[in-house]
């Protein structure tokens, strides 16, 4: 039988660094998400910036009730995304629920768990989007019901915005959401834009539309801001960071003013 390898300690502890990057964004995202990551390690994480993840429990379909339902796991969620350590930005990756929940309740149960971080909703990300865009009439396409749309619709309108064309998709598993064309959603924004609007926003983190708003863009003449595309940016800036792609007009603006 050979001699066991000879192991020996170092003389000296290695020097740490105060974080292995500058900045750090965490991801609440539901269990049955399949874009947000994507997206973001495309548009957010660089050598700078590290995007970090924990999923929730959520049940399909998608309703107002089953969305409300995640509300009693967003503390615990963002607890488990490095626990005792402190995050620049967390943000929840559902629109239709952060409109159902309520951002500041959102925010809430969030900072319960990480009160140093910004909290970044989709419908609070799209708004200042929006707004950054000068848009006060707008288009909106969502995949969802009727049902679940029209708390979407309450929501815009609450907050000033004018709506000359609401278009549902009808669809109500998110997984099938995220499988939805690139080619198509081109298609049914160009349906969806009205002639008179300022701009279009496409709500869903599940939908795959950040990877052709520039397409949509030149299709339509306007404007246009998604879910993960609008979060992409609000999270970006609050790092102090601009866009990493020329992507759509959104990705060329400041975020300004507090944030939310």
């Amino acid at each position: 039988m050979e001699e066991p390898v000879a192991l020996s300690l170092a003389r000296r502890a290695p020097r740490l660094d105060d974080r292995p990057l500058a900045k750090r964004i965490g991801l609440v995202i539901l269990a049955t998400d399949h874009t947000t990551e994507v997206d973001f390690q495309r548009l957010v994480a660089s050598d700078e910036i590290g995007v970090y993840v924990a999923r929730i429990p959520y049940a399909n379909p998608v309703t107002p009730e089953n969305l409300r339902a995640m509300q009693p796991s967003l503390t615990a969620a963002a607890a488990l995304i490095m626990p005792g350590e402190t995050l620049d930005v967390v943000m929840y990756s559902c629109t239709s629920a952060s409109v159902v929940i309520g951002d500041e309740e959102v925010t809430a149960a969030i900072k319960a768990a990480k009160p140093e971080a910004a909290v970044v909703t989709p419908t609070a990300a799209s708004v200042k989007g929006l707004r950054a865009l000068g848009a006060r009439r707008i288009s909106i396409l969502t995949p969802y019901t009727i049902e679940t749309s029209r708390p979407m619709a309450d929501y815009f309108a609450e907050l000033g915005f004018g709506i000359d064309r609401f278009t549902c998709l009808g669809l109500t598993d998110d997984r099938e959401m995220a499988r939805i064309a690139p080619a198509e959603i081109v298609a049914f924004a160009k349906e969806a834009m009205a002639p008179e609007s300022d701009a279009l926003f496409i709500s869903c983190t599940a939908v795959r539309a950040a990877g052709v708003i520039a397409e949509i863009e030149a299709a339509i003449g306007k404007p246009v801001v998604s879910s993960n595309y609008a979060t992409a940016w609000a999270c970006l800036r609050l790092c102090g960071q601009s866009a990493r792609l020329e992507l759509g007009q959104l990705m060329a603006l400041p975020l300004e003013g507090e944030w939310p």
